[in-house]
């Protein structure tokens, strides 16, 4: 789905640069997609999601015969907002960049999404999950296009709470994404009138390790400690829970990637 999202967002890019043929300096486009190139994301981005650019240019350089010159470079931001904030702002200043793409890691995003306001750049992001890019941080330069962490309370979180979940533990990546998922989901479920616990921070662990954590004391009845035990998760190979099941509705988490949180539990 990621990959999608970006040809999607790389295509229109294009696009819009073909529009605007006579504003390009040097009359090529540069689109340039930053991510995680060797770290936990790279098998959801990474090179993937570069390659998808790149192939998404293709098809629209061989759909509309355009003599647009479009380039796409790539870069490892590493989880890092410092090393993607130096990133971004030599490939605006110096390499002529007139667009960035992906950008996981909400941190990062948060980062890249400010310098594209200060130089007056297109960030289009695909990659970062945090509701401050459309909330807080928002601004005209950036297009946030994908799921974010308040859809992922207001849908998740509702449901959960409705089928009976109300008391939560929260354990958090310790960083932008998962601050914010975990804010967002106890202003829903409190304001549905569930009650929150506590929550539990933890880092983000690297491409080579499982996180792994202690199974909670049996809950109360009615009530609901995510991560659960309570359901035997599959490998990631099988196919998703029936979450249509009430049993495994108030159990299982809400994620279903590779993601750090998933992690977790797969």
């Amino acid at each position: 789905m990621k990959r999608k999202l970006l040809t999607l967002a790389a295509a229109a890019a294009c696009a819009f640069g073909g529009a605007a043929q006579a504003q390009i300096s040097d009359n090529t486009v540069k689109i340039g997609v930053l991510n995680d190139m060797s770290g936990l994301y790279s098998d959801i981005t990474g090179p993937g999601s570069l390659l998808a650019a790149r192939m998404a240019v293709e098809d629209y350089v061989k759909a509309t015969g355009s003599r647009l010159r479009i380039e796409v470079v790539g870069a490892d931001h590493q989880n890092k907002p410092d090393v993607g904030s130096n990133i971004a702002r030599q490939w605006f200043d110096t390499d002529k960049v007139d667009m960035i793409a992906d950008v996981p890691t909400s941190s990062v995003g948060l980062a890249v999404a400010q310098i594209a306001r200060e130089k007056g750049k297109l960030h289009v992001n695909s990659g970062s999950a945090t509701s401050d890019l459309s909330g807080k941080a928002c601004n005209a330069n950036t297009i946030h296009w994908a799921y974010d962490t308040w859809m992922l309370a207001n849908g998740t979180g509702k449901a959960i709470v409705r089928n009976g979940g109300n008391t939560w533990f929260f354990l958090t990546a310790d960083y932008a994404f998962g601050h914010a998922l975990a804010r967002d989901t106890e202003a829903v479920v409190t304001k549905t009138a569930a009650a929150w616990s506590a929550r539990s921070a933890h880092p983000s662990p690297p491409k080579t390790s499982r996180l792994s954590c202690c199974k909670p004391k049996p809950p109360k009845p009615r009530s609901l400690v995510w991560p659960t035990p309570a359901v035997t998760p599959p490998t990631r190979s099988s196919k998703p829970p029936n979450l249509a099941s009430p049993a495994v509705a108030r159990t299982w988490p809400v994620c279903w990637c590779s993601c750090p949180m998933c992690t977790l539990w797969a």
